[in-house]
């Protein structure tokens, strides 16, 4: 036979469940204009990115005004110099195009380097890349500086590290 002392928390269990409408425990509400922490950490990792972005583009534009050679700022804040424009008489590219690229770190480490016909459009391009590439005819070639956001972005792509503004030697075949 079960004590007083034994029936005490089961009872008080039940008295709590019934109280709250059998739920059990619930979610505290929002008071009226607080923003649910989910918002908030999301604010918050918006702010930093915009912090990281706004330092990457301060340090490229440092970088393209120091070289000698004549970088100037095209779409997407991407510095970008154009050694040859290619052959103006084939169009330049749309749905697809053969390029070849070399991705390098700031420090001159060669991260990627790839040949290959990409499909414009379906993200298989660095995005300043892409943005870019209408400036260019077969047989162009630039060099860019390019944004971490606007390059391989907050994930990075092996072996180019989360966050990695890079230089990039484009040549369009």
């Amino acid at each position: 036979m079960r004590t007083l002392k034994h029936l005490l928390p089961c009872a008080l269990a039940a008295l709590l469940t019934v109280s709250c409408g059998g739920k059990g425990p619930q979610i505290p509400s929002r008071r009226k204009g607080q923003a649910p922490a989910e918002d908030t950490a999301q604010l918050a990792l918006m702010e930093l990115n915009m912090r990281l972005a706004q330092t990457a583009d301060a340090e490229l534009t440092r970088i393209a005004s120091a070289k000698e050679e004549p970088y100037a700022l095209y779409d997407a804040n991407v510095w970008m110099l154009i050694i040859d424009r290619g052959n103006e008489d084939l169009p330049s590219p749309t749905g697809s195009c053969v390029l070849h690229m070399r991705t390098y770190s700031l420090d001159g480490r060669l991260l990627l380097d790839s040949e290959g016909t990409y499909r414009l459009g379906k993200n298989e391009l660095p995005a300043g890349v892409e943005w870019n590439i209408d400036e260019l005819h077969p047989g162009g070639r630039a060099n860019m500086f390019v944004p971490w956001y606007m390059a391989y972005g907050q994930q990075g792509k092996a072996p180019v590290p989360p966050y990695e503004n890079v230089f990039i030697e484009i040549e369009l075949k």
